[in-house]
């Protein structure tokens, strides 16, 4: 018998090699995003200055454990059965995270957890008011945007929290419609979330109200690429003038 094997029977191996190849990376994807590091692009402006629409980021899937919303059938029979979390973590005041709300689990929304589990938040010119004392809140320089050619100032301030976190928030209008409200009482297993751009989030002061500690998809750790708003990711011919570099592989404050 001959040892010598055909041309065909060899390129029959490659496919098949080169099918398990790509079998292989895809399953490796799907764990990886299932339970690591999912990509999410953001697509609003309630996270300025902090997030951009543009931004590209990874969030960190097991940063508070799982439930069903972590996972893609989140929503399918298999996932609705699903209740409470596993392999639970307790996240912190000032962590930026995704969740789903309890009124739409189709989509996912990207804010800063303000309050926590039985936390009494309040609004006063503006100033958050965690527990009956003011979050610091420093002015600062102003964010600078651009629209339609013009530049526009925007009032900036830095907010730090009691421990320690520390990031920027802005104030478009001095008397915005929730500089002031009444006090919010979170929950227990609830958490409370804004977004840094104060007057142009709805958020936990509005629609979105108190956030189940089940609708924690993970932790928004850092941006991969961000691109302004004169190309769409996949016109990689105007990567060049519209790649924000400043703005690539950096953590989220």
């Amino acid at each position: 018998m001959s040892d010598i094997k055909t041309n065909s029977s060899t390129q029959g191996e490659s496919w098949t090699e080169l099918a398990k190849t790509v079998i292989y990376a895809g399953l490796i994807a799907v764990v990886i995003r299932t339970f690591l590091f999912q990509p999410f692009n953001i697509p609003s402006a309630s996270m300025e200055a902090t997030l951009l629409v543009g931004d590209y980021l990874f969030v960190e899937k097991f940063a508070y454990g799982y439930s069903r919303y972590t996972f893609p059938f989140g929503g399918w029979p298999v996932g609705k059965a699903m209740h409470g979390r596993f392999l639970s973590r307790t996240p912190h005041r000032g962590d930026v995270i995704v969740f789903k709300t309890p009124q739409d689990n189709s989509t996912d929304y990207i804010k800063r957890l303000i309050g926590m589990p039985g936390d009494h938040i309040q609004m006063r010119d503006g100033t958050v008011i965690l527990n009956g004392k003011a979050i610091i809140r420093t002015r600062v320089d102003d964010y600078i945007e651009k629209i339609d050619g013009q530049e526009r100032h925007v009032a900036q301030y830095r907010e730090t929290m009691p421990e320690g976190v520390s990031y920027l928030t802005l104030d478009r209008d001095p008397e915005g419609m929730m500089d002031n409200t009444g006090i919010y009482v979170v929950p227990a297993d609830h958490y409370f979330m804004m977004g840094d751009n104060r007057d142009n989030s709805n958020d936990s002061r509005m629609d979105v109200g108190y956030v189940p500690a089940e609708n924690l998809e993970g932790k928004a750790e850092f941006r991969f690429f961000s691109i302004d708003e004169s190309a769409r990711f996949w016109e990689i011919w105007k990567w060049p003038m519209a790649i924000r570099y400043s703005r690539l592989l950096t953590p989220i404050d």
